[in-house]
């Protein structure tokens, strides 16, 4: 009898685009779809309380849908290598299938699954899909990586094939006798207190299934506007997939293909089409720098930065920016946001960064680690990536003496105000002169509008020019070329 296979589906919760599942769903063996949640390997990092919530939800979807197809998702929690194996003895299973991972955690365990477990009785395979192109392929003309954006784009998106990704079996086989699983409730994902995620709950649906409806509902309505809307946060103009990408329910070459074959039928949304793909090589480019320099998880990638003056630990600033509370609007929307829905809109997180490692001098680690813990859609390379991008010590990063300036971002991005409004709804009914500089606006307008500032809305914590004065002489204590 064919033996089992095992088919790891822990960085993939997905059935279509699913290279590992499909092999394996066409290899005539039993297939056993394993979840493993390893919260104990060193080298894995422990995800934030926001994508412990979603994770819940999307097992359980995916769960539902390997019933659909007549199979069952087994659950385990542990190290993945001690799981496999056991799994593997239990079962009697001849192999195991997985989708190749990127991050530091994923590169250990898959090297120790190959190093302790592959012999001439039972065999590792790792397939690829869960980028649009393997890190080794994309290098210059001299053969090393790239390091600015604009070019490595350039050369990996001629290089990404447009073969359809595989659809979801309709059917799989199964195994004489099921091996035990965990309950998805007994891994000690749900929020404490209980409540804490239902504004989250309101807002998103996770899932497979979702993420499909969301990529369709993208590029039937909005796509045609997202080059030039995308930056407008108070509009639903992006695809907001970020969250569905992050776990690997809906892969990135599902999106490639389906706004590409999009695009061939529509020339005319073909500028939004094309700019929304780029956006997906940003998340190739984060991963790649992170899966050729792991050290970057703490460390600048730019060494001159090693000595940056960092204000960190002292004050009570990061509570603040934390808590929306900084006296800066459109800062304050953005991390209520967050707070409120698991998620922030892009342009608003480069204004926030910003406002914390530039207007605060804060540590981006800070940052990054706040983020980690209270976005949906936290994806390791590109978190990181990110933060460093706007500290100005990272790839192709923003110089350090570019300064978001607040107000002016308020004012450009959201000029009516409609955001800041959403989100900090104290200050809802100031005049649109004022909504992003409520500690300009006479006394007259402030009494109108039932604004007090320092008691109903904060005064700003930080004096703007002497910020960045002091962000200016941070960057000459160590600056070491022009």
């Amino acid at each position: 009898m064919t033996k089992p296979i095992l088919v790891l589906i822990s960085n993939a919760l997905r059935l279509a685009d699913n290279a590992a599942l499909a092999e394996a769903a066409a290899s005539g063996a039993p297939v056993i779809p394993v979840f493993i949640y390893d919260d104990v390997s060193p080298d894995v990092r422990p995800i934030g309380s926001a994508s412990k919530w979603w994770l819940l939800q999307s097992l359980q979807a995916l769960s539902k849908a390997f019933d659909g197809v007549g199979s069952r998702l087994i659950v385990r929690k542990g190290a993945v290598v001690d799981v496999v194996s056991a799994l593997a003895e239990d079962t009697g299973a001849g192999s195991v299938f997985l989708m190749r991972g990127y991050t530091p955690g994923e590169a250990a365990f898959e090297a120790a699954l190959h190093d302790e477990l592959a012999s001439e009785t039972f065999s590792v395979r790792r397939f690829a899909g869960n980028l649009l192109i393997e890190p080794e392929a994309v290098r210059t003309k001299t053969g090393t990586p790239y390091n600015v954006f604009t070019p490595f784009w350039r050369t990996a998106s001629d290089l990404i094939d447009t073969v359809e990704p595989h659809p979801a079996p309709t059917s799989l086989l199964t195994p004489d006798t099921w091996p035990a699983s965990d309950e998805i409730e007994s891994l000690g994902l749900e929020p404490k207190p209980a409540y804490w995620a239902d504004p989250i709950a309101a807002t998103w649906t996770p899932g497979e299934a979702a993420a499909k409806q969301r990529l369709e509902d993208f590029l039937s309505s909005r796509v045609n506007d997202y080059k030039a809307a995308r930056d407008v946060p108070s509009i639903e103009a992006t695809s907001a997939l970020s969250p569905h990408l992050a776990f690997g329910e809906i892969g990135p070459r599902t999106i490639w293909w389906q706004t590409k074959q999009r695009v061939a039928k529509d020339n005319s949304i073909s500028g939004g089409g094309h700019h929304f793909l780029r956006e997906l090589g940003w998340r190739e480019f984060s991963t790649h720098l992170l899966f050729r320099r792991p050290e970057m998880q703490t460390e600048p990638m730019r060494d001159q930065f090693r000595d940056f003056p960092w204000y960190e630990g002292r004050g009570d600033g990061l509570t603040a920016w934390q808590k929306g509370l900084t006296g800066f609007p459109i800062v304050d929307a953005g991390m209520r946001q967050l707070w409120q829905t698991g998620w922030m809109h892009n342009r608003v997180r480069m204004i926030v960064a910003s406002f914390l490692v530039k207007d605060l001098l804060w540590h981006w680690r800070d940052g990054e680690a706040w983020f980690w813990d209270t976005l949906v859609d936290a994806h390791f390379g590109n978190n990181i990536a990110s933060w460093q991008w706007v500290a100005g010590c990272g790839a192709d990063a923003a110089p350090y003496f570019r300064i978001f300036n607040p107000i002016t971002q308020g004012e450009k991005f959201d000029p009516d105000g409609k955001y800041v409004r959403r989100f900090v709804p104290e200050l809802a009914d100031l005049p649109d002169a004022y909504i992003h500089k409520p500690f300009e606006a006479p006394a007259g307008i402030l009494q109108m509008a039932g604004v007090r500032l320092g008691e109903t809305y904060p005064k700003p914590i930080v004096d703007r020019k002497v910020a960045r004065e002091n962000a200016l002489a941070a960057l000459a204590s160590i600056k070491k070329d022009p």
